[in-house]
């Protein structure tokens, strides 16, 4: 009979899948099976961006470190990896995350100053994963910090899903919606990339740097005006421009899901997964997953995706994993039942919890901290009653980053 998984259990279990989706590693078995996003023998310029981009590129000094002829890495601040200079000649770039700032202005000239400035005959190879929308930009028009940050502060106060956060965001931007590949002028490029976005699709993740702008604008037009300072781009380019970029997708949240369920499976306990992205505000969401761990069968449940908040205008602490869990928390108050929410690159939110571990004690344990979990809720401070509860989850920096895992068990 196998015994009732821990707290600790489930923490390992979440190890486990981001274990499965390691930037450094997939980029590593990437190379070295030579697939579609990877370069043919010989010297190529490496390119990588966004919150995993250090741990991607230790996987190209791995297996390639002698073909790597210079480069840049721009990552979020405190997600670099000082010694990555010295395995390969690149320069590391820090930039803010999730809200652009001059460093992402910065970043993002220095990264077509780069491309200008290669030889006619480079090759490169791009490695993208999620936060490189914020880590790198270089909007039409003036190129104004402040408008930058507010722009975007209202994008992610919005309750909008990724997809269509990207296509505004795409519409002001010189780089995104493919328009990085102007740049190439016809030079070949690859890319190896983590996706952080449901269905995977390049010409979301990012923004699109190297991806077609297909035209469409999930959720609708763009609106008629843009906020005050940001000015609409020019068009995406044409489909023929991108012959030469060749894409493959190293990671996922499939990937990691399938991973926490191999983790999970010899101790014993059913296990099963859900394949369908978990989406909508994360509040509501929340009390729904909570209700299917606890009239769902005994065992272990898997869960993926990226649920939204819709902030106030003064947020407090948290991110939409631990708003997703506080709000579980009230629904599992007075059960055996546990549920894990985090984010999968360390991160639920501007803070450094990467999520949180609630049980049917959460709420009585805040209650005595003097939190009340509704009113939290409302204030977007999930973050501070989970904290007097003893429940938030830290990893710091994973190294990957494919959108959110929820773990539950029912005895």
């Amino acid at each position: 009979m196998p015994s009732t998984p821990s707290r600790q259990d489930l923490v390992a279990f979440y190890r486990a899948a981001l274990a499965g989706v390691n930037g450094r590693r997939a980029v590593a078995s990437a190379l070295e099976a030579r697939g579609p996003g990877t370069p043919p023998p010989g010297a190529f310029h490496l390119l990588a961006i966004g919150k995993a981009a250090s741990a991607m590129a230790n996987g190209v000094a791995d297996v390639r470190g002698e073909d790597v002829a210079g480069g840049l890495v721009i990552t979020r601040a405190g997600y670099e990896d000082p010694r990555l200079p010295e395995r390969i000649p690149v320069r590391q770039l820090l930039a803010a995350h999730p809200v652009p700032d001059a460093r992402s202005l910065e970043a993002g000239n220095a990264l077509v100053d780069y491309l200008r400035d290669a030889p006619a005959d480079a090759r490169f190879l791009f490695l993208i994963s999620g936060g490189a929308s914020s880590l790198v930009e270089r909007p039409a028009g003036e190129q104004d910090p402040a408008a930058l940050a507010q722009f975007n502060e209202w994008l992610l106060a919005s309750g909008l899903d990724i997809a269509r956060m990207n296509t505004l965001r795409k519409a002001v931007s010189t780089i995104k919606g493919g328009r990085l590949v102007r740049w190439l002028d016809g030079r070949r490029a690859h890319g190896l990339l983590i996706s952080d976005v449901p269905g995977d699709d390049p010409a979301v993740i990012g923004s699109g740097l190297l991806a077609a702008d297909r035209g469409t604008n999930p959720g609708g037009p763009l609106p008629a005006s843009l906020p005050p300072g940001m000015t609409r781009a020019s068009a995406p380019p044409d489909a023929d421009i991108f012959d030469n970029v060749h894409l493959q997708i190293v990671a996922s949240n499939a990937i990691a899901r399938r991973a926490c369920v191999d983790a999970a499976r010899p101790g014993g306990w059913g296990v099963r997964v859900i394949d369908e992205l978990l989406t909508g505000e994360a509040e509501q969401l929340g009390r729904r997953v909570a209700e299917s761990v606890i009239d769902g069968p005994p065992g272990l449940v898997v869960m993926g995706g990226e649920p939204t908040v819709t902030l106030p205008e003064h947020p407090g602490r948290g991110g939409r994993m631990q708003t997703l869990a506080l709000a579980a928390a009230e629904s599992l108050a007075g059960s055996d039942c546990l549920l894990l929410a985090a984010g999968t690159d360390g991160a639920d939110g501007p803070g450094e919890d990467a999520g949180a571990i609630v049980d049917g004690g959460t709420i009585q344990r805040l209650r005595r901290a003097g939190f009340d979990a509704a009113l939290s809720l409302s204030r977007a401070d999930a973050g501070s009653a989970l904290a007097a509860a003893g429940d938030l989850l830290q990893t710091g920096p994973t190294g990957t980053n494919v959108m959110d895992l929820v773990i539950g068990f029912r005895p």
